[in-house]
């Protein structure tokens, strides 16, 4: 019972984090099932066969709070759902501790370009709204699909950060539409773990205990994600993916550092990342009382030029400030 219960809050506290960054459930999940005793392929399966339930119900909360593209969930979830079926294949019968160091090092790579972007520039609008090409999409999801059921965790870490440095979607549409289109993923490594495992490879009671904290998060963590700044956002999302693969590496094979050096480490990363999301929201509050006042300019002069029609009070500012809090565009509300 004590297992199952720590089983149930681990998973609430890695759908949280997953739903509301877009990454990190099946990496938090399969760290405690290998903590467990469990090895690779059948922690993978078991994580994979909660995460049908968790990421379809994360799905349904993003979906109602509009936080996905279906577009996109369909170009990247179908080659995920491919990417993953052979991924679990693959994992069933090799080890993959050579690739991890590779992939983490890529991934490193990618969240200290989100981290430092995010905060120093906030979100390129430039191409926000343009589609996502199908000839990107589709390759990103089966890279991710793969790396998620070979490594017990990835395809957030791997699509969210690829969507994001994009620049043609806001965070909270990449966040939404990856951990909907997740379903399908899982849905596919949990057959090919299936086919290539037997049901004896799964651990049923403890898929059960994931999947039961992964339900109580899922509707939170959408809410979540669309209702903090798409700056802030980026710089967490960023801060999570340093941290994450500099732990993978410092304990990989390649370097095996010292308890004290890797300690030393992540107390730097920490500082960083907190100086980073500290200095976001600052720019973010200041972003937006600048957009604020530069939308009530251009309201009262495009009101004052038509004074037989309407002269404006303040009853008229605080509307306009009550709708540009509702649809800034530093974030918006579609």
């Amino acid at each position: 019972m004590k297992t199952l219960i720590v089983l149930a809050l681990a998973g609430l506290g890695a759908q949280l984090v997953d739903g509301s960054l877009g990454m990190a459930y099946g990496v938090t999940s399969t760290t405690l099932l290998l903590a467990f005793g469990t090895n690779p392929a059948a922690a993978s399966a078991t994580v994979h066969f909660a995460e049908i339930g968790t990421s379809l119900m994360s799905g349904v909360a993003h979906w109602k709070f509009g936080n996905v593209d279906w577009k996109v969930v369909a170009k990247v979830g179908v080659p995920g759902a491919v990417g993953a079926f052979l991924g679990a294949q693959v994992l069933s019968g090799l080890s993959t501790e050579v690739a991890a160091p590779v992939m983490s090092l890529i991934l490193l790579a990618l969240g200290a370009y989100l981290l430092v972007r995010f905060t120093l520039r906030g979100i390129d609008r430039r191409n926000l709204g343009k589609p996502v090409r199908k000839r990107f999409l589709g390759p990103l999801g089966l890279v991710a699909g793969f790396v998620d059921a070979t490594g017990g965790g990835g395809w957030g870490p791997v699509g969210t950060p690829a969507l994001l440095a994009s620049g043609r979607m806001e965070p909270r549409k990449v966040i939404g539409s990856i951990d909907t289109s997740e379903f399908l993923v899982a849905l596919a490594a949990s057959l090919g773990f299936l086919l290539a495992l037997g049901s004896q490879g799964v651990n049923w009671t403890w898929a059960l205990g994931l999947l039961a904290g992964g339900l109580v998060a899922a509707p939170l963590a959408a809410w979540l994600v669309r209702h903090v700044p798409p700056r802030l956002l980026g710089s967490l999302v960023g801060g999570m993916i340093v941290l994450t693969n500099t732990r993978t590496l410092l304990r990989s094979d390649w370097i095996d550092a010292p308890d004290a050096v890797r300690y030393a480490v992540y107390a730097v990363i920490y500082v960083i990342w907190a100086a980073a999301v500290a200095h976001s929201f600052r720019q973010y509050r200041k972003d937006r009382a600048q957009e604020s006042a530069d939308a009530l300019a251009a309201e009262a002069a495009r009101l004052a030029e038509q004074p037989e029609l309407h002269t404006p009070d303040a009853a008229d500012a605080a509307d306009l400030e009550r709708s540009l809090r509702a649809g800034r565009p530093a974030d918006p509300r579609d």
